[in-house]
């Protein structure tokens, strides 16, 4: 992240005012032609689904999945000193020098996919302040992870996948969550790494800690993110604002990234329309939020990894219905009766 990148958080929230909605004529469109196709109405299911809400929010029909990007935002938590995570904050470094090699998992479902995959780092050897002493962030610092995060998401993409890496970050998603949508800690937090027993507990207690010391200010969506939150999952939240500003389709990856998207929907209704949940994670409250949020995941593969896996899964699927749907022959084109009467 350069610091050059200027932007204060009530420029955010004025930008989430000028959203744009969905394209009807190009969904119309969609829809006239899924109604013609060699099958009976609906028998695809969720493919349909996919086909009408890629021409929603692509503005154009027939929908096109030429240009797809996987993004992985990274960035370090300070609430990581606390033992909340099974894995060292240095993981997170590591992790990323293991994109850039070509030997994680996302780079292989990235490969599988035809997409182009982006690491971005977010000032990796400076982690985000312990949010359960104080803040994680400045408004600043926020600030700018939402305006590195837009910088993502640009014209003439055709979707782009948002996904993150950082250890800790289920801590923060669970924060985040608790912030944004009440309950307890333990009604949020979940394994993350793969932490159990008196680790678990531990973490549960970090977040009731943090919640008791911000609940004043946590009636601001944007506050939420600042206080609890990660540059990572300001940055997401970012890309998801400029991406419906650009008018490209959004997938969430797991948990962290549909939380960090969560904080737009609690500031105004409708502004994740433009997105899919691409798999229900393993951690718990990833379903939870993802019926909180009314969003079906696509994909159901008991996965927990994060760092956009999911997501990078997602793109075969949706290729498959751009597919079908602009391939199919219609009833008349193959000369097969349509349903009697």
């Amino acid at each position: 992240m350069t610091s050059t990148t200027a932007a204060t958080l009530a420029e955010i929230r004025s930008v989430m005012a000028e959203l744009p909605g969905p394209n009807t004529v190009a969904g119309d469109a969609a829809a006239s032609r899924e109604a013609v196709l060699t099958k009976p109405p609906g028998a695809l299911g969720r493919l349909e689904e996919l086909t009408h809400w890629l021409c929603l929010w692509q503005g154009r029909h027939p929908p096109r999945l030429d240009r797809p990007r996987v993004a992985v935002f990274a960035g370090n938590h300070g609430v990581a000193a606390r033992g909340v995570s099974a894995y060292p904050a240095e993981v997170t470094k590591q992790m990323v020098a293991n994109f850039i090699a070509g030997g994680a998992a996302v780079n292989q479902l990235c490969l599988n996919a035809s997409a182009e995959l982006r690491v971005y780092e977010m000032d990796l050897d400076h982690p985000t302040d312990d949010f359960s002493a104080g803040p994680a962030m400045s408004e600043e610092d926020c600030a700018k992870g939402f305006a590195y995060g837009m910088m993502a998401a640009e014209t003439g993409l055709d979707l782009i996948c948002l996904g993150e890496m950082g250890i800790a970050n289920t801590t923060s998603a669970a924060a985040l969550c608790c912030g944004l949508f009440g309950g307890s800690a333990a009604d949020w937090v979940g394994p993350g790494t793969g932490v159990v027993g008196e680790a678990l507990a531990r973490k549960i207690a970090v977040v009731d800690e943090a919640l008791a010391l911000h609940r004043a200010a946590l009636t601001d969506p944007f506050e939420v993110m600042r206080r609890l939150g990660g540059r990572e999952l300001a940055a997401i939240a970012g890309a998801v604002i400029a991406a419906r500003l650009a008018h490209v389709p959004v997938v969430l990856d797991g948990f962290a990234s549909t939380a960090a998207a969560a904080l737009l929907q609690a500031a105004m209704p409708g502004a994740l329309d433009h997105c899919l949940i691409a798999h229900c994670s393993a951690e718990p409250g990833h379903r939870r939020l993802a019926e909180r949020l009314g969003k079906k995941p696509l994909l159901d593969l008991g996965m927990r990894l994060g760092e956009a896996s999911g997501a990078a899964l997602a793109i075969p699927v949706l290729r498959a219905a751009i597919a079908c749907h602009n391939g199919m022959a219609s009833f008349a084109e193959a000369g097969v009766s349509d349903k009697s009467g």
